[in-house]
């Protein structure tokens, strides 16, 4: 079968590789339909690194995907403890943690001392014909999700994780830098927990008319106009009650801490190219900000279904690009360099 496999930076080719076995005991073999690229691969992809997880051979990518089940191991339960059955289309947490150390006892399995990672080296991810998976990370998702949206799940589920960590209030001012499928789910979800107003940073124009049409009170382009300028002169000086860096630029985190206002509250979700935080001490200190750091995501998958299903936020909107799997090397060049109009970019498998 195909797999798109990467052998170095910026060296992604699509080879053969052999077919998985039969499923053993509480996992399932599935059919990958579609795969999203997501801003960590794109790490992994410039660099052979994220963090300090480092590249030492060859491994397929994609954290951000759904399929079909087409063999069922022994006792295999979905997340919702369920048996799992043949022909059910199944999105898939990538993360498993142990559920025995002391963070998933006290409720925090996206920080689990010894979780294993689909797509994150050494594990091989969904960019591949066919996989075997463990059953608890598989959640069945209806026939109104589409396969590309199946995908934006995980995405999704960060975004929720990140506006419960934001704790956002109705009325209160909120500022998100960063338009990509993340900070535009955000800001999703921020609207409808009742945010206001919102306002959006990002250096690409067709980033943020998605941005207004999905309910920013107003938008900057931090390539024409200094952000934190803007939108100090939009809140009379005062700053945000919350900002949310959404973005992976190695000089946001200073902006979003200059644009919070005194006792706001800071969320960090991007990943800075270099994995460093920049940020002046004063500045925070000063101000005595709440500072977060979104770690994935909690149990959220049931969450975002949900959300996906009633039609809270549209996630086929995030939509911009579909490529088969043979052309996934031109599509991670196509998402690497920003090109016109790119959102999501989905692998069709």
């Amino acid at each position: 079968m195909k797999a798109a496999r990467l052998f170095g930076a910026k060296d992604l080719r699509v080879v053969d590789v052999p077919e998985p076995e039969s499923p053993g005991a509480g996992d399932i073999l599935i059919k990958v339909k579609a795969v999203g690229i997501c801003g960590s691969d794109l790490h992994m992809y410039e660099n052979g690194r994220i963090g300090y997880t480092d590249q030492s051979d060859v491994f397929t990518l994609g954290h951000e995907f759904m399929g079909e089940v087409v063999a069922v191991g022994e006792g295999a339960l979905d997340g919702h403890f369920e048996p799992l059955q043949v022909g059910q289309r199944v999105a898939v947490d990538p993360c498993t943690p142990c559920y025995e150390c002391e963070m998933c006892e006290q409720g925090h399995p996206n920080l689990c001392l010894h979780h294993t990672f689909y797509g994150l080296f050494p594990e091989d991810g969904a960019l591949q014909e066919c996989m075997i998976v463990h059953g608890r990370n598989c959640f069945p998702i209806p026939d109104s999700i589409s396969d590309g949206g199946g995908t934006l799940l995980e995405t999704l589920g960060v975004a929720i994780h990140t506006v419960d960590l934001a704790k956002l209030k109705v009325a209160k001012s909120l500022a998100i830098i960063g338009c990509g499928p993340v900070g535009l789910l955000i800001l999703g979800l921020a609207k409808k927990a009742g945010a206001y107003p919102i306002y959006a940073f990002d250096k690409f124009d067709w980033r943020l008319e998605k941005a207004r049409e999905w309910g920013a009170d107003e938008v900057f382009n931090v390539d024409q106009v200094d952000g934190v300028q803007a939108l100090m002169d939009a809140t009379n000086g005062r700053g945000c009650d919350t900002v949310i860096e959404a973005a992976w630029a190695d000089h946001s985190i200073q902006m979003a801490a200059e644009m919070a206002a005194y006792g706001g509250r800071l969320v960090l979700v991007g990943i800075p190219g270099d994995d460093q935080l920049h940020m002046q001490h004063a500045v925070a200190r000063r101000k005595g900000l709440t500072i977060m750091m979104c770690r994935r995501m909690k149990h959220t998958y049931p969450r975002a279904i949900a959300i996906a299903t009633t039609g809270m936020v549209n996630i086929d909107e995030l939509i911009s690009h579909h490529f088969p799997l043979e052309d996934t090397p031109e599509a991670f060049a196509k998402n690497f360099n920003y090109d016109q109009g790119v959102h999501k970019i989905i692998i069709d498998v």
